[in-house]
């Protein structure tokens, strides 16, 4: 199947996949559960790419294996935050509610459209990688599979870590100040941001592959001004106060760096 006919069906695949998880966070009031479909339609949509593509297949298996691997442990781990949450939303969804409670189901729904839209169109890489037909793997897919693994592990260790802090009862009301978490505010987002970086590399030496630049820079552009860093830190500020404003003024927002005194 050609590559603008592989999109088409998976645009219409994350639609539809985030149409039905809208009407499931009707069903149990929690829009929160978009942040676990979000991760989790990136599965489906590389493994439509690699099974209907017809590019050489130890390149199709490999982004499929990378991207579910990120996809289902993302998904996992925000499925586990959000249940031990529910029925209460998280913060940066209940202040959202406040601010569209006018016309709350039109623009949640909205909203999730707007997610599955975006997940199409960051799926770009992948679908490049599996309509090449180049009948090796070359230089740019190795050190991108290398940069994955970084990534992915700096991310896991990053969550873990978190996760940890959070379940210590001592903790509440804190700042996690610990691991990598005492070089960066936000270093699940940057190896999160890595993880883009590594896709980008991987799907270079395709056909148009270095087109996919957008990736990184709109994954960049999402955490540092829409639905990431701002919305976390906000809440951060009206949960934890002076704490959270003292970690702002010591500790690099995103690159982990050595913390000022």
């Amino acid at each position: 199947m050609s590559g603008p006919g592989l999109f088409v069906l998976g645009l219409g695949l994350a639609a539809a996949l985030m149409a039905a998880v809208f009407a499931v966070s009707l069903r149990i009031r929690n829009f929160s559960i978009v942040d676990i479909a979000w991760s989790a339609v990136f599965t489906p949509l590389v493994l439509l790419y690699a099974a209907l593509a017809e590019g050489y297949l130890p390149r199709r298996a490999l982004i499929a294996a990378m991207v579910t691997l990120w996809s289902l442990r993302l998904a996992w781990h925000l499925g586990a935050r959000i249940s031990s949450l529910h029925p209460v939303e998280e913060g940066r969804y209940v202040q959202l509610r406040r601010e569209w409670a006018a016309h709350l189901n039109r623009r949640f729904f909205l909203f999730f459209q707007a997610q599955g839209l975006l997940a199409a169109l960051l799926s770009i890489p992948f679908l490049l990688a599996c309509v090449d037909r180049r009948p090796a793997l070359g230089p740019f897919e190795i050190a991108g599979a290398a940069l994955f693994v970084v990534a992915l592990a700096g991310e896991a260790i990053a969550d873990r870590q978190l996760a940890s802090f959070k379940a210590d009862p001592r903790s509440r009301g804190r700042t996690c100040r610990s691991g990598l978490w005492r070089y960066s505010r936000h270093p699940n987002y940057f190896f999160e941001w890595l993880v883009w970086v590594a896709y980008f590399v991987f799907a270079w030496p395709s056909p148009w592959g270095s087109a996919t630049i957008y990736c990184p820079l709109l994954m960049l552009y999402f955490l540092f001004r829409v639905t990431g860093i701002p919305m976390t830190e906000e809440q951060a500020v009206r949960s934890r106060g002076d704490d959270y404003r003292d970690y702002q003024r010591t500790t690099s927002a995103f690159v982990p760096w050595f913390p000022r005194t």
